[in-house]
């Protein structure tokens, strides 16, 4: 019986301190209301406009895959009938582009076959690749990464 009775007052107090933090529970910790929509961050332009226009962004670390240093909003949404990243970067236009060439795993399959063509888990270059904004971090940090530079040639 002391059993029981220690148990309903303890499931009434819990239930009286629940009702208490009730009346401030939309509130978070940062003192905004959490039922209330997040406003939309303002657009930010992209760093580079035309592509060709811009210098390669340099890499923050030796695999991360290259950042796209020019706009992307006007270009066509990549799906099967098309990619208009290849009509610059694909095996056989990028020379006359003057474009930087997709990597050569780009062309290789998850069993290790060579194709002519991207395959389909490189297709889509966004998956991986982000066009830069021209925006101030968000945190200040000190972080340098652990890109190697390229030793200079000497002639």
């Amino acid at each position: 019986m002391k059993h029981s009775l220690k148990l309903t007052i303890a499931v009434v107090a819990s239930c009286l301190t629940s009702l208490v933090f009730a009346a401030d529970a939309t509130t978070s910790m940062r003192g905004i209301d959490v039922a209330a929509p997040s406003p939309a961050p303002e657009i930010k332009d992209y760093a580079g406009k035309r592509p060709g226009t811009e210098e390669p962004v340099a890499r923050t670390f030796s695999t991360q895959p290259p950042v796209i240093p020019h706009a992307v909003q006007n270009f066509d949404e990549i799906n099967l009938e098309g990619n208009q990243c290849m009509d610059c970067h694909s095996a056989a236009t990028f020379q006359k582009k003057k474009a930087p060439k997709m990597g050569d795993s780009h062309f290789i399959d998850r069993d290790g076959k060579k194709h002519a063509e991207a395959t389909g888990g490189r297709y889509n270059c966004v998956q991986c690749h982000v066009p830069q904004v021209d925006a101030p971090p968000l945190v200040d940090n000190t972080f340098k990464g652990d890109a190697v530079k390229k030793p200079v040639k000497k002639n």
